[in-house]
């Protein structure tokens, strides 16, 4: 697979933005609802942020939940159907914004986190929204991952960075054209951070008692240079 595959990946959510929003709203991801959604929650509470930026908001439930705790959140997302729901459902401000445009430096404003939830899935995308997030964030802010964990996720292929088939298992029948994905080992994900100016504040592995394997990886990075008080 070639770059072609970024674009693969927007053309897949465009497709299934409406089963999505169904899915997330009526809980019918298991390991969502049970584990990674409390997991991303509790990470971003404990930093006791004001200002959220959640890059590939979907549907805004993780704005809406931050909301809740006096957190204002500013979501953008490519998929016009999903920030339409965003804004219908309300819980923070929502825009349609690619991760082209926003590597950019189209946003100007300063956020306490920038938080990007299972939105990571390209290989230059990715590499692009990290040199920006620095600029994103407060002297003091945190830049939160929530992702596939390299081990756990690995599967049966071979355990190196590469493009690989996306897969709608476990999802109901109205999904089709699963989106490719971009696996990173462990080191990669850690010298993404590194490279881009972080240190890697704290790794969490949310723990799946079904599988009895991690659920996902949080990496949360802090700007090395930052003065420490």
């Amino acid at each position: 697979m070639t770059s072609s595959s970024e674009n693969n990946i927007i053309n897949s959510w465009l497709q299934n933005a409406k089963p999505w929003v169904y899915a997330v709203q009526n809980n019918e991801i298991e390991s969502r609802s049970l584990i990674t959604n409390k997991a991303i929650i509790d990470a971003i509470l404990e930093k006791k942020p004001q200002k959220v930026l959640d890059i590939g908001c979907g549907e805004g439930w993780l704005a809406r939940e931050l909301s809740l705790s006096g957190i204002h959140v500013r979501g953008v997302d490519v998929v016009p159907e999903l920030v339409d729901e965003a804004n219908k459902q309300g819980g923070g401000t929502f825009q349609i914004l690619s991760y082209k445009d926003l590597s950019k430096g189209v946003i100007k404003e300063k956020f306490d986190i920038v938080v990007c939830n299972f939105s990571l899935l390209g290989n230059e995308s990715v590499s692009n929204i990290f040199q920006c997030i620095a600029d994103l964030l407060n002297e003091e802010g945190y830049f939160i991952v929530q992702t596939i964990h390299p081990i756990s996720g690995c599967g049966d292929a071979e355990y190196k960075d590469g493009w690989r088939k996306g897969s709608w298992v476990g999802f109901s029948d109205n999904f089709t054209n699963p989106p490719p994905w971009y696996f990173r080992k462990l080191e990669t994900w850690e010298e993404l951070f590194q490279h881009n100016g972080f240190s890697l504040h704290q790794i969490i592995e949310p723990y799946n008692p079904k599988t009895k394997a991690s659920a996902s990886i949080i990496f949360i990075g802090e700007i090395a240079t930052k003065k420490k008080k």
